[in-house]
């Protein structure tokens, strides 16, 4: 567990926390899975998007409209809020449910909804980690591709039909893909927003897609029970849960706020306590500082780092895997946490080089999947796919070259022996673990049109997802594992664990 200050204590998988982690052994990361999970069943179909499909493209046409002649998300986000005050909404957004309760916990997690295996595998041991928690948050692009209200069903109610407690969410960019039509219905229960003439909209905007109202009142009977039901003001909010106060941010598709929300956002943490951010994109990732700008002047983080506001973390998705940064803010630690490991593929961790910003030394740096499974997965999920079986890097060989570019210690114990190949060298190279003018897509490209290559149907996924605990006198942040192996769903593996005194 952390040290009471913020600072990262020792490593999760020491001998003094006997759970199972990747930090520990490979049976910990999944790579020897004794019986396949039982999510297989949970699952309803086989079905995927392509993101190759024109019709899928062309529904995504958004997030190039955006980059291309700028985001309108925060005109048309406006347009949402207004609607949602004249229906009586809270004027500050305030989501009153939970804040009489003192102790307490609650889940995060980023990017589920893919409706493929990744994301059923992530059920069973959240439903068990979750088990006593007051809520969950879905910290980005709930529902993949294009954030429709009819893919709700199998990539929301049905995924979460057994977590007993409300969950709340902040959208992504895949939810504004449908102009936050579906995302809206579903979270705030509102009615479809006309398109309105004047709004200086790019050509070809794409407004939400008519819902299918029968489908989704079935839909909604998945999570019908009274102890699950929630209604959210709109797009951000703000909830106040006893000794913690937890504000959620819209960042629209390229990461912006709109004058007013960033208004709104500067009104809600002047109140006194402290608080935790959740945001669409993550402010510290892959070794990148990226603070948000808001309309008019100033930044999300100039506001969280004004010690009057009382922050202690930020979490954003967006980013398919796990990242920690304990920075180091005027002689007090804020942590910043990427979270979107809920279930859309994984986005590479071996391609993070070796970490220095924010102040953040490389020590104090937390990911999952480890570098090394990060190189190993991807070099079997190309070996298989291109059918190069040179390709594939053993996981002890991946953890080693990885070390060798970090220039650290491997995390995990190497057997001895274990030496790098002359054909793991190249691989890796290919791979993006060591500079190479030339790599296969590992990232952004890799997500717009080769992620479809990476619908893993087995062990080991790499997902991962946050319980926060909270007290009046601490928070403690965990993160869990789901590898889709049967017993890492009755025993979710631990691989960060952080502790922030209040």
């Amino acid at each position: 567990m952390g040290d009471p200050r913020g600072v990262p204590g020792p490593d999760p998988a020491s001998a003094a926390r006997p759970e199972p982690s990747s930090r520990r052994s490979k049976a910990g990361a999944g790579w020897v899975c004794g019986t396949p999970g039982e999510f297989r069943a949970l699952r309803p179909t086989k079905a995927k998007f392509s993101w190759l499909r024109p019709s899928v493209l062309w529904r995504s046409r958004n997030d190039v409209l955006a980059h291309r002649f700028g985001d309108p998300s925060g005109r048309v986000r406006r347009r949402w809020v207004a609607a949602q005050r004249a229906r009586g909404a809270d004027p500050d957004f305030r989501i009153g449910a939970h804040e009489d309760a003192s102790s307490y916990s609650f889940l995060v997690l980023g990017d589920p909804g893919e409706g493929d295996a990744s994301q059923y595998a992530v059920v069973p041991g959240m439903l068990k980690i979750g088990e006593g928690t007051a809520f969950a948050v879905i910290a980005s692009d709930v529902v993949y591709p294009t954030g429709e209200g009819d893919d709700y069903c199998d990539k929301f109610f049905r995924p979460f039909s057994g977590y007993r407690a409300p969950i709340y969410a902040v959208p992504g960019n895949h939810d504004w893909y449908d102009g936050l039509g579906g995302f809206m219905r579903v979270f705030c229960d509102a009615p479809g927003l006309p398109p309105a003439k004047g709004d200086g909209l790019p050509p070809l905007w794409r407004h939400p897609a008519k819902i299918d109202e029968a489908k989704l009142a079935t839909a909604r009977a998945m999570r019908g029970d009274p102890s699950q039901r929630a209604e959210q003001p709109g797009p951000y909010w703000v909830l106040d849960t006893g000794p913690l106060r937890v504000v959620g941010i819209d960042t629209g598709i390229t990461g912006t706020l709109d004058a007013e929300q960033g208004d709104w956002l500067r009104r809600v943490s002047r109140v006194a306590g402290p608080k935790l951010l959740i945001t669409g994109k993550p402010i510290y990732d892959r070794n990148a500082y990226k603070p948000c700008p808001i309309e008019g002047g100033g930044t999300v983080d100039e506001i969280v780092r004004d010690p009057a506001n009382g922050y202690v973390a930020v979490i954003g998705g967006d980013i398919h895997n796990y990242q920690h940064y304990p920075v180091n803010v005027d002689g007090r630690t804020i942590h910043y946490v990427v979270a979107g490991g809920g279930g859309a593929f994984m986005h590479a961790t071996h391609t993070i080089r070796r970490v220095d910003v924010g102040g953040v030394a490389e020590d104090s740096f937390r990911c999952y999947p480890l570098r090394g499974d990060s190189l190993s997965f991807y070099s079997q999920l190309y070996a298989r796919r291109l059918r190069m079986g040179w390709l594939y890097i053993p996981p002890d060989q991946a953890a080693l070259i990885t070390a060798r570019q970090i220039g650290n210690k491997p995390v995990r114990p190497i057997p001895p022996g274990v030496t790098i190949t002359r054909k793991a060298r190249w691989a890796a190279r290919l791979l993006g673990a060591w500079p190479w003018p030339f790599r296969l897509p590992v990232g952004t490209v890799f997500q717009r049109y080769v992620s479809e290559l990476s619908d893993w149907d087995e062990p080991p996924f790499f997902k991962s997802f946050l319980r926060v605990s909270v007290t009046p006198e601490k928070v403690v942040v965990s993160c869990y594992a789901a590898t889709g192996c049967r017993e890492h769903e009755l025993d979710p593996p631990l691989e960060d664990e952080f502790e922030i005194e209040l």
